[in-house]
């Protein structure tokens, strides 16, 4: 098929996610190889987003290639009350990696299906059904999901369902700027008390948040978080779906800060996106909890043969090729990159990164901070900066006043720079806008 023949079949048979159909304009995709991929007719694009910040190894790796090849002509399926090598080898595998005893995993079809999860094993576990979770945070699209996601998308889904309580985060936007973690734990704690400790089954939090715009929390924020929890007998899960897999430069992005979180939701780089695969870890007392009750979980596809044999060989890629310290080391090329667009242009009001997971915030106005964009909208120039970086062959992810810096963390730093150089003249755009 030509490219315009696909785009027209797909827009006209398939649905494209928080999106007006009408006003969709897709790249079509042909092949894909290390940090680009290409459409039909050839044209080329620096993946700098790493598609939605999964795609952790680069594309078309070809040691998890042979590996789910070979795995699908030995073994295609298995039920779920069934037992493989590849499951059992990769719970083995997650335990060592994870934090403290987590030890024992639930596996789903993604990140979605596996805050589901932690969510029933949450108000299992403890007896109670509050849940905590963060405004500026996305946890997934499913029921449970989305009701604990704060940003707009939950609003589509609203009421959802009960229980959910949002609290504020240490960041509150480009012109208010950040609190520091005394401030922001006292909001939390005064929440927990006016709600009732007893009554909150679990806390689920985005180590890094992603989308939301790679928020690193201040020093002393999640240990804090960690004592509260503590304090109130209440569960602390850590959402590692987009900041896991050594996106951070750690294995998990918790890992920065010495925390052991009760329950751990991981999705995306686990495969590298290969294939879908998500897991739910629980620390060593909660898996025991079930040793004689019923647990409150099922899917077709857990523990899916083929999933696990991607993942297996997707972990052994980060080991073998060091990427996870690869990504500490790139994120610091990066970050100074980041620094010399904040100096060369006035529209940069803020950058953030902690290892490959960046974004760059765009303002109006310096004295004000006004945003380029407002909140849950956008901008004739932050369309056109979007518009730039598609016509010279830049894919990332542009939302409200902002664009991300997500690479593979296979990236060379002279691929880096070609992206930086890309970013460097579509910032001309935004600049003219500035007063």
């Amino acid at each position: 098929m030509t490219q315009d023949e696909i785009v027209a079949l797909t827009k006209r048979h398939t649905i494209f996610e928080w999106s007006v159909q009408s006003k969709m304009d897709p790249i079509p995709v042909a092949r894909s190889k290390g940090v680009y991929f290409y459409s039909p007719d050839g044209k080329r694009y620096l993946d700098f987003n790493s598609q939605l910040m999964c795609v952790n190894i680069g594309h078309g790796d070809e040691r998890v290639v042979k590996a789910i090849s070979d795995h699908v002509a030995q073994l295609s399926f298995a039920n779920p009350f069934m037992a493989t090598e590849a499951r059992a080898r990769l719970g083995a595998k997650l335990a060592e990696i994870t934090p403290g005893d987590i030890d024992t995993f639930f596996f789903t079809n993604g990140g979605a299906e596996a805050n589901e999860n932690a969510i029933k094993i949450a108000r299992h576990f403890t007896g109670r059904h509050k849940l905590l979770a963060r405004y500026r945070s996305y946890h997934g699209g499913t029921a449970g999901a989305i009701t604990l996601t704060g940003d707009p998308r939950r609003w589509f889904a609203e009421p959802g369902f009960s229980g959910v309580v949002h609290v504020l985060d240490p960041y509150h936007g480009i012109q208010r700027g950040w609190d520091d973690a005394q401030a922001a734990l006292q909001n939390l704690e005064e929440v927990i008390q006016l709600e009732g400790p007893g009554t909150i089954a679990a806390f689920f939090l985005e180590s890094v948040t992603g989308t939301n715009g790679i928020l690193v929390p201040p020093d002393g924020y999640m240990q804090g978080v960690r004592a509260l929890c503590d304090k109130y007998g209440i569960l602390m899960v850590a959402d590692e779906v987009m900041a896991g897999f050594g996106r951070t430069g750690k294995w998990f992005a918790i890992d920065h800060w010495d925390v052991v979180p009760d329950l751990i939701v991981m999705a995306k780089g686990l495969t590298s996106a290969y294939v879908p695969l998500g897991a739910v870890g629980m620390r060593h007392h909660i898996a025991e909890f079930f040793r004689d009750r019923v647990f409150p979980g099922g899917l077709t596809y857990n523990s899916h043969p083929l999933g696990c044999a991607a993942a297996l060989a997707t972990i052994a890629v980060y080991e073998d090729d060091h990427l996870i310290e690869r990504a500490a080391t790139m994120g610091e090329v990066m970050r100074g990159m980041m620094q010399a667009l904040g100096d060369r242009h006035p529209s940069v009001g803020a950058t953030r990164n902690i290892g490959l997971f960046g974004i760059v915030e765009l303002i109006r106005n310096r004295a004000t901070r006004e945003p380029m964009a407002p909140f849950n909208g956008t901008s004739p120039e932050m369309q056109q900066v979007s518009a730039f970086f598609r016509e010279h062959g830049l894919y990332t992810m542009v939302r409200w006043n902002a664009f991300y810096t997500n690479p593979p963390l296979t990236i060379t730093e002279g691929e880096l720079r070609e992206g930086f150089d890309i970013i460097d003249k579509a910032l001309e755009i935004a600049d003219r806008a500035v007063v």
